[in-house]
């Protein structure tokens, strides 16, 4: 969930429609977005924290010492049953609740290598078997993972090492005769089979363990351009008075031509579909295996044994390297604040992480953008209008413009004209805040400012280390440390840029069950990313490119011949231009009022509303609405599902009057299916309540 979890921006709508219309009027009109948190952020009451805590203390995302057992009992269950995969999973979820140097954490290492050797992954199984030891595997279960050591090695043909096991283990039976007799028959009969499967392999040559599969080697672009990083030469940066910043090629591009290969300056991974836990055993330790359970939270590489962060079960990695990585950088100050993030939404998260990987870059720098924001008064304004002279665009060849004096550099770019993957790109990148509703900037403000709060709440200082300055201390927010002030407007800047800057990185998943004939995938959300060079792509409905990710890389290609000088375009809709294609398909020989195109016209609407564009998404979902009542008829529980959706719809895109309309006509329909205790009609009577309490002015029609 890009956004903020409903409770929170309902909340929050309340307390815009209670404020005096002079402090509404106030901050629609701020000229800065430091004027928009200042205000924002003296709002902020107590009352608003606790019920932002209350709806973050829902995510269980802290170590529950009685979590491990019952995953590790589910996974033994799993285990009987051959069902490999799943008691891996439900293994990893134990070790991510567990406590560091533990046995529970021990236990599980050795129950998931198990697993894993029987999966065949004989690699990672000898990883886990080393982490059970370093936690502190009991001694009386030693001989048992040990033999497995050994079955690992001689499998991956490494028969030396595996006879060392085999002689340490050898000797633990001799200075320890704890086993019982029937047990000790066991391992010696293994043993002895091991032994004649060492010397069959210390016969042949010995290999090397597989090597990860390498990327193809047209991935990399043939010649890096000098002007901007992780872009091809075939590439130039040129800005247009009307358009901005826009990527033009500089040569006859063929189709299929790498023209970019970058890096996510920040990515935060989708977890999956955590809902909030409200009480009840049952719900309390999920056990189903989500995104967050299969992909590194740094790296987002697919892993089937996480290593978990020491201090919370939430955050998950591929490697300790990783887990290192992601502390240093990040993870140290997002620790204690899981829930929250999870309830304040990926684009609040990613702002928070942008500002943090900032403080590693030379700290003048940020500091005077950072103060910049906070001081001048121009911030707010279109990029075409601050950009009266900038760079020319040089489409191959000697410059035709030597000589002329470029005063205004390219935003983004530094000195010397370059434009980098680095914190300076980011923050140039437009956060478009003219257009963006009042409301939608009071909400993004107060969350800040609530993370805010909370940072300064945990005296995070390294949070702020560097960030002395008598220049601060004016412009501080009520409540707020003067340094955490000017981060909040940087991280407010940062969710504003995210509704046109994101990117949704994906990943193919198979579906179905590995016994079907067939193999079903399809394309999920894996993260949202934020690509300073792929940023510069203009949008078009025809696109020329095509965008694809491996982990958290871009990669964009030509999927057309693109002339040189065409400006190089890309749709931020993939799968909307998909669906728009099977749309237009199924009109040429299907019905109206077929339920396929209800079906396309339904996952439209889910997509526009995915991204933020409320008004088309009501328009899809309206037309997905008549074929429902066509086949099903005005009152029937398939007709109250969809206007439920539909009053969702209208309410989060601040359509009060059609969503008030919206919300009669599904109560009507849903009372006569469901009685009054309906979880959608719980629902629909908070939206209304919500909406009945505001001002009359933001209820009329001009809304």
């Amino acid at each position: 969930m890009d956004l903020p979890v409903d409770e929170w921006k309902s909340y929050v709508l309340q307390k815009w429609s209670l404020l005096p219309k002079s402090i509404q009027v106030t901050i629609s009109t701020a000229e800065t977005l430091s004027d928009i948190f200042l205000h924002s952020s003296s709002l902020l009451q107590p009352e608003d924290e606790m019920f932002l805590k209350r709806l973050s203390r829902g995510y269980l995302v802290g170590k529950d010492p009685n979590a491990p057992l019952f995953y590790r009992e589910e996974g033994n269950k799993k285990f009987q049953k051959k069902d490999y995969m799943g008691a891996t999973v439900l293994y990893s979820k134990g070790v991510s609740h567990s406590r560091p140097n533990s046995e529970d954490i021990s236990l599980c290492y050795a129950n998931r290598s198990a697993a894993l050797f029987h999966l065949g992954q004989y690699e990672t199984c000898l990883k886990d078997i080393v982490r059970a030891q370093t936690h502190g595997y009991p001694e009386r279960l030693q001989p048992k993972l040990l033999l497995r050591k050994a079955e690992c090695l001689v499998t991956l043909g490494r028969p030396h090492e595996a006879s060392q096991t085999i002689s340490d283990l050898e000797s633990n039976f001799a200075a320890k005769p704890t086993l019982a007799a029937s047990q000790f028959q066991v391992l010696q009969r293994t043993l002895c089979r091991l032994k004649v499967k060492v010397q069959e392999k210390e016969n042949l040559t010995e290999t090397s363990p597989a090597a990860l599969t390498k990327a193809l080697e047209d991935m990399d672009l043939r010649e890096e351009n000098e002007q901007i990083s992780s872009t091809s030469s075939s590439v130039s940066l040129c800005t247009d008075p009307l358009k901005g910043r826009c990527l033009v090629a500089t040569k006859d591009i063929l189709p299929g031509e790498l023209l970019v290969k970058e890096a996510a300056f920040v990515s935060v991974l989708n977890p999956g579909e955590m809902p909030p836990w409200h009480g009840g055993l049952e719900s309390k330790w999920d056990t189903r295996a989500t995104n967050g359970d299969l992909y590194c939270h740094r790296c987002l590489k697919h892993t089937l044994a996480p290593v978990p962060c020491d201090g919370c079960s939430y955050a998950k990695y591929c490697s300790q390297e990783c887990l290192q990585q992601a502390w240093g950088r990040y993870h140290s100050i997002e620790c204690s604040l899981g829930g929250l993030l999870l309830t304040l939404g990926a684009f609040c998260h990613i702002a928070l992480r942008s500002t943090l990987l900032a403080r590693f870059e030379e700290a003048g720098k940020v500091i005077n953008k950072l103060c910049g924001e906070i001081t001048n008064r121009d911030t707010c304004l279109p990029e075409s209008k601050n950009l009266a002279q900038t760079l020319s665009c040089d489409l191959g060849g000697e410059s035709k413009n030597k000589g002329k004096t470029v005063e205004t550099p390219i935003p983004g770019c530094d000195i010397n004209g370059k434009y980098e993957n680095n914190y300076n790109a980011v923050f140039s990148l437009l956060p478009h805040t003219g257009n963006h509703s009042p409301v939608h900037k009071f909400l993004c403000a107060l969350s800040v400012s609530a993370l805010c709060r909370q940072l300064e709440a945990a005296s995070l200082q390294a949070f702020t280390t560097g960030l002395r300055s008598s220049k601060l201390k004016a412009a501080a927010a009520p409540g707020l440390y003067p340094e955490l002030n000017i981060w909040g407007v940087a991280m407010l800047r940062h969710m504003l840029q995210l509704q046109c800057n994101a990117q949704a990185i994906t990943t193919i998943q198979q579906t179905g069950s590995e016994k079907n004939l067939i193999t079903n995938s399809r394309q999920v959300r894996l993260a949202t990313g934020l690509f300073p060079v792929v940023s510069l792509l203009n949008h078009s409905c025809s696109p020329n490119t095509s965008v694809s990710f491996i982990s958290t890389v871009a990669t964009v290609r030509a999927s057309q011949q693109i002339k040189k000088g065409q400006e190089i375009l890309h749709c931020y809709e993939r799968a909307i231009q998909l669906l728009l294609g099977c749309r237009h398909a199924a009109e040429s020989f299907l019905l109206a009022e077929h339920s396929v195109v209800g079906e396309i016209e339904d996952d439209l609407a889910q997509a526009y509303a995915a991204l933020g564009d409320w008004e088309k998404s009501a328009a899809h979902l309206q037309k997905s609405l008549r074929v429902v009542e066509v086949r099903h008829g005005p009152t029937s529980v398939e007709m109250g599902h969809e206007l439920f959706k539909l009053a969702q719809i209208f309410f989060n895109g601040f359509a009060i009057p059609e969503a008030l309309n919206t919300i009669q006509q599904a109560e009507k329909v849903l009372l006569v299916h469901y009685g009054p205790w309906n979880d959608e009609i719980q629902e629909l009577q908070k939206m209304k309540s919500c909406l009945l309490d505001l001002p009359p002015i933001l209820v009329g029609p001009n809304q």
